[in-house]
């Protein structure tokens, strides 16, 4: 039975991320042509925040197509190092990854909140490891944000960087209801389609491993047939 409880989470995500799949139109800056109330919608929605929220929207914050790449890119990150994760724990590579930290050492740093034992548990090395590796990656993060690269796509657009008018073209392109099938390969329709689905997985995966009361990496081994462990 699990298994087919596995094949319908997977094929509910896959269709539900269709329905988010960038348009065919290719415009300028003004705003994309409708081709249905959904995208009409959308597009007033965008088009609202920027007339609210101007000095976030000039940065790409809120319902924007910039906003929608980065957090794609998060998803498929996270997707990355969630398996890494899974492998690791069926390889071993964690130090005694089943065993909880010393309360006296690290102090309440071991603990968290929990359904039982008080509402406290303490973790173990394994998910030590995994928060302190997330809390890199947040901070290099941030890095990047207030300090990137002259050629890099940067999070937040700013008009002062080389990269600017790139950004602004491509995003012009991207966005939208239906997907544009045509444009396939290393291209920016495809990384935003990716990211998608990406993000729709994650949502399947959460409220899969929510109802099932496992951890996520559990579940990606479940899904994948016991793989990794």
């Amino acid at each position: 039975m699990a298994p087919l409880r596995t094949f319908a989470s997977l094929f509910l995500a896959a269709s539900s991320a269709s329905a988010f799949a960038p348009s065919t139109s290719v415009v300028s800056t003004v705003s994309r042509p409708s081709t249905s109330v959904a995208s009409s919608v959308f597009d007033d929605a965008v088009k609202d925040w920027g007339e609210e929220y101007p000095q976030f929207a000039e940065w790409g914050w809120g319902p924007s197509v910039q906003a929608e790449i980065w957090n794609g890119r998060h998803a498929m990150f996270g997707w990355v190092v969630m398996c890494s994760c899974a492998y690791a724990k069926g390889h071993d590579l964690f130090p005694n990854g089943d065993a909880a930290l010393n309360l006296k050492e690290w102090g309440t740093l071991s603990t968290i909140a929990s359904l039982g034992n008080k509402g406290m548990d303490t973790i173990t090395n394994e998910r030590a490891i995994i928060l302190i590796a997330n809390v890199h990656a947040f901070f290099v993060g941030i890095a990047a944000t207030i300090a990137p690269l002259p050629m890099s796509d940067t999070l937040l657009l700013d008009p002062n960087h080389p990269m600017y008018e790139w950004q602004m073209e491509r995003n012009s392109k991207l966005g939208g209801i239906m997907p544009d099938m045509k444009q396939s390969g290393v291209t920016p329709h495809a990384e935003l389609m990716n990211g998608r689905m990406a993000m729709m997985g994650l949502i399947a995966l959460l409220g899969y491993s929510g109802i099932q009361g496992q951890s996520m990496i559990d579940t990606i081994n479940q899904w994948i047939g016991g793989a990794y462990y």
